[in-house]
């Protein structure tokens, strides 16, 4: 089969390598580039695992060929990290436990990112709608909602939004009114079951 030479800039770095047609982006992307935060689950795009943010858009790389992105700007969850600084996003998975194997995180923060960049305010509606097409088969996805939440007041500069102190969740004291309304509507959703 013949190979076609390509370049892809990632995460700001350029490669120039050479593919069969049929290779996926994802797999070009993991095997051989090396960005294994990328994830292959399905390669049908149910679960959204291997989402990567091609030319600033949202895409799943098990479906998209790599003779497609030549050229592109692609970034993955490695790119998200700057200067050693979590990104929001990182950071609100971290603070508000949105992972728990960690399988479907890096395409989850890639979605929620592609919203963020376009609305820093999405309602908890909005959120669930920008990652139905990411999967995750351990959390109930409320604690992904809450760190989508957290990653949009961050990038606000929302002093209201979330802590930075100990999650009430991990036994710590509220500390911003965002985690006393979230206490106070789990404490609802309780009462009504």
């Amino acid at each position: 089969m013949t190979e076609h030479d390509i370049t892809l800039t990632v995460n700001g770095t350029e490669h120039d390598l050479s593919v069969e047609p049929r290779t996926l982006l994802a797999h070009t992307l993991r095997d051989e580039l090396g960005y294994t935060g990328t994830n292959v689950g399905c390669e049908s795009t149910l679960c959204g695992a291997c989402t990567v943010h091609m030319d600033g858009d949202a895409v799943k790389a098990c479906t998209v060929l790599s003779v497609q992105a030549d050229g592109a700007e692609l970034q993955t969850v490695e790119g998200l990290r700057e200067s050693g600084t979590f990104h929001p996003i990182q950071e609100g998975f971290q603070k508000e436990h949105g992972l728990q194997c960690g399988y479907c995180t890096p395409g989850m923060m890639l979605a929620a990112t592609d919203l963020l960049e376009e609305n820093a305010d999405p309602n908890e509606a909005e959120i669930r709608e920008a990652i139905e097409g990411n999967l995750c088969r351990c959390t109930g996805y409320q604690n992904i909602v809450n760190a989508v939440e957290y990653a949009g007041a961050k990038m606000r500069g929302d002093d209201s939004g979330p802590g930075t102190e100990t999650a009430a969740a991990d036994g710590g004291v509220p500390t911003t009114d965002y985690e006393v309304v979230k206490i106070d509507e789990a404490a609802k959703m309780e009462n009504d079951i």
